[in-house]
């Protein structure tokens, strides 16, 4: 798996990418993009804290991976907190089409010329569950591939329409920096398995949630600090029969 992320949160991107059974690398140079992308079976670009020799970066590891046929992830975070951020990320979009593109609800907004609201990288304003839904259907569908709009409830969305629910999780989750940024990793990790991109997102917002659940379960009463750490370790532990069991899917 190859990350091209952001300063705050490339730790926690690769070590839960490493606790679910993937081997990342966080690589960013503009000049080993290609070989590096190469090598890799999916890219996560995630544009937070950006420059313009970040966004060369995911061009150029877009492109070459959207020609080799592999999946690529895109996580614009807080598009749109500045003109120049949207602007470049509708050229990145405009340039290598995405296979899924990771979402808040303001950020949704912003790729759509919605009028949101920006809250740093957050999204503060909140919204019925069919609003939240019939944006995502409306990106993905502006956008031509899986969307997925994280939240309370996650949407997963494909440029068919068809959509999926995810629920469960922990209200802790908005107390660590991050956890959205980690789910796009997720994404990329089980898009190298799933083949459908909008099923491939659902599952591992699905697993994100589950693992959400449980760190809550078992550490939660400490505080964000021990629940950080309780949510890696739930990342490793998780295995297909409790997932299975407890996961929660459902059509939207």
């Amino acid at each position: 798996m190859h990350c091209i992320s952001n300063i705050v949160t490339a730790n926690d991107c690769a070590n839960v990418l490493l606790a679910a059974g993937a081997s990342p690398i966080m690589a960013q140079a503009v000049e080993e993009m290609e070989d590096i992308s190469r090598a890799s079976d999916a890219e996560v670009l995630n544009t937070g804290t950006p420059d313009a020799g970040k966004f060369e970066a995911c061009l150029i590891c877009a492109r070459a991976s959207a020609q080799a046929g592999r999946p690529v992830v895109l996580d614009p975070v807080g598009v749109g907190a500045s003109p120049w951020r949207l602007g470049r990320v509708r050229e990145l979009l405009s340039r290598a089409a995405p296979s899924i593109v990771r979402v808040n609800l303001a950020e949704a907004r912003a790729l759509l010329s919605l009028a949101g609201q920006e809250q740093g990288v957050d999204s503060p304003a909140a919204a019925a569950p069919d609003e939240r839904a019939r944006t995502a259907r409306e990106l993905a569908a502006a956008l031509g591939c899986a969307v997925l709009l994280s939240g309370p409830v996650d949407i997963a969305a494909a440029p068919d329409g068809s959509a999926w629910a995810m629920d469960g999780g922990s209200g802790l989750m908005a107390c660590v920096t991050g956890t959205g940024c980690m789910l796009s990793a997720l994404c990329g990790a089980f898009a190298c398995v799933e083949r459908d991109m909008a099923e491939a997102a659902a599952l591992a917002s699905a697993f994100w949630k589950l693992c959400a659940l449980l760190a809550g379960e078992r550490a939660g009463e400490r505080g964000p600090g021990s629940f950080r750490a309780a949510l890696m370790d739930a990342a490793w532990a998780l295995d297909a029969e409790t997932f299975a069991a407890r996961a929660r899917i459902e059509r939207a």
